[in-house]
């Protein structure tokens, strides 16, 4: 008999919580959340949880009330209260991850961001980490020791994207060397929802002390429509870089599309420039950095509540296929 499945959705990703609860047929499960006045907060849950699968979604973004560590730290008490009180399965449902991109050393004394909170993960008892597009899938993986799925956004971006694609031939660009990977998976995905071929480039990218460099584009995308593929979205320069060296090199239009939109520091500014044709986003991350920007115009944001329903419902067993 399958266990009761517990979906509780903690701070400001409640409503993304409840877009899931939907989707799986299951009430959103009760939490008090208290905040006390020196900044100390305490969650709980209102409802048994012993004997059930616990999900606890939470996704690990900066924001206008809360930082990242914040939000952490918040999640992490919270799955380990649901284990000290009994669940029999504890997953951590983040839609975004924060830290993630920190994944290997490119420098002396460097940190690997991911594989240290793996280990936070790890330490309070959680079974299963489900995450979306996280920068470097491999890393992901080999960090984690309890069970670790990343989730494409693939489908939602192509599908949002195939009707605003014309009979032009269509490049997907990685904007730099290590994406090659995912813009190939995103390549193969819409050459089989427009069903015919797609091209694959790449842009070079070169990042020293915080500054970007590199200029050559390895793509023949005259007349093409080009469609830049990245993880996310932070202050748009690597997009807003790649767009122009497409345009100058003959593009019919261009894209973008990532998985997750951070928009951070001046990228209202960077993604108002007109040579993006549009952008597409899940809401991973909400937009809320862009309120009262232009960018809005031409940014459509996907849901990404219909992936998580399927990553988290129970599979059917056999005798009741």
């Amino acid at each position: 008999m399958p266990r009761e499945i517990k979906l509780f959705g903690l701070g400001a990703s409640r409503p993304l919580a409840e877009a899931i609860a939907a989707g799986l047929g299951v009430p959103l499960a009760a939490i008090e959340e208290r905040e006390f006045e020196d900044g100390e907060h305490k969650a709980r849950p209102l409802e048994s949880v012993r004997d059930a699968d616990v999900c606890v979604v939470h996704s690990l973004y900066a924001d206008e009330q809360q930082s990242v560590e914040d939000k952490l730290c918040r999640l992490l008490f919270f799955l380990a209260t649901v284990r000290d009180h009994g669940a029999a399965l504890v997953t951590a449902v983040v839609p975004y991850l924060c830290y993630a991109r920190k994944d290997r050393r490119t420098r002396a004394l460097d940190p690997l961001g991911t594989r240290y909170l793996a280990q936070l993960f790890e330490a309070v008892g959680v079974d299963r980490v489900i995450t979306l597009e996280t920068h470097n899938p491999a890393a992901f993986g080999n960090a984690f020791r309890c069970g670790a799925d990343n989730l494409s956004a693939h489908r939602l971006l192509v599908a949002g994207l195939t009707p605003e694609l014309g009979a032009a031939d269509v490049v997907v660009l990685s904007p730099d060397a290590g994406g090659i990977k995912r813009a190939e998976a995103f390549r193969q995905q819409l050459a089989a929802s427009l069903g015919r071929p797609v091209q694959l480039g790449m842009m070079e990218k070169w990042r020293g002390g915080g500054v970007l460099s590199g200029s050559t584009l390895f793509a023949q995308v005259v007349g093409c429509d080009v469609v830049i593929v990245d993880d996310l979205i932070g202050t748009g320069g690597t997009v807003l870089r790649a767009a122009h060296a497409a345009r100058d090199a003959g593009a019919r239009a261009v894209h973008a599309v990532a998985a997750h939109g951070l928009f951070t520091g001046d990228a209202t500014v960077a993604l108002a420039d007109p040579v993006l044709a549009s952008l597409r986003v899940t809401d991973s991350v909400p937009p809320f950095r862009l309120r009262g920007s232009g960018v809005l115009a031409r940014l459509s944001v996907l849901p990404v509540a219909p992936l998580f329903v399927q990553a988290v419902r129970p599979p059917v067993p056999d005798d009741a296929a």
